[in-house]
């Protein structure tokens, strides 16, 4: 039987528009995460957090209403935060996300929508996911555990190699890349970025 939240993907976040139904530290949070990924996001509570309304100055992709949930404020959101300190109000959002066929994430519940959020580390393009089925204190905590190891070495690594990718799919045409890929992320690759020897392996393909 397959897991449930068992099927992991990245979203273009310039895709995603978000409405986050809460104005508490969480929904600051939520938030966040999802400008944080590229979404623009709607925050819908009768009161927001100061934070929320500090963050909407800076970023314009932030939006905040003032008022009460009703299923029509979800309207061209693609995904749904229900975020409230109400359980009731958070079941309702749930099921009228649903029924217009919405992503919908409950934060007290995470069983009563259809996916959740995984703990997450960012290393400029390397992004580790890690989610444990709803217990978000051990998801944090492996989190954690791999932060110390895939730090910015990597993300130096990763973004050396996105640039070599596309040298060499220009100039050269996709074999040289399946050439240089297949030598450079080998069984030695960890070692080569934690030793500080790949920004020389990369040289050697330019």
């Amino acid at each position: 039987m397959s897991p449930r939240f068992g099927l992991p993907l990245l979203l273009d976040g310039d895709w995603l528009s978000a409405l986050v139904v809460g104005g508490g530290q969480v929904s600051l949070r939520k938030a966040s995460g999802l400008l944080e990924g590229g979404a623009s996001v709607r925050v819908l509570a009768r009161e927001l957090h100061p934070q929320l309304e500090e963050l909407a100055a800076r970023d314009p992709r932030l939006t905040l209403e003032r008022g009460d949930y009703t299923a029509s404020a979800i309207a061209n959101a693609t995904l749904v935060v229900a975020a409230t300190n109400d359980a009731r109000v958070n079941s309702t959002i749930a099921a009228d996300a649903r029924a217009q066929g919405r992503l919908v994430m409950v934060v007290d519940a995470p069983e009563a929508g259809n996916c959740v959020t995984p703990a997450v580390h960012r290393a400029g393009s390397l992004v580790i996911a890690i989610g444990t089925g709803g217990v978000p204190g051990a998801a944090a905590r492996i989190r954690d555990e791999i932060a110390e190891q895939f730090d910015d070495r990597y993300a130096a690594a990763i973004a050396g190699l996105t640039r070599l990718r596309g040298q060499l799919l220009t100039a050269s045409g996709r074999a040289r890349w399946r050439a240089a890929a297949g030598a450079l992320i080998g069984d030695d690759f960890c070692d080569a970025v934690e030793e500080g020897k790949f920004a020389e392996r990369i040289a050697s393909w330019r």
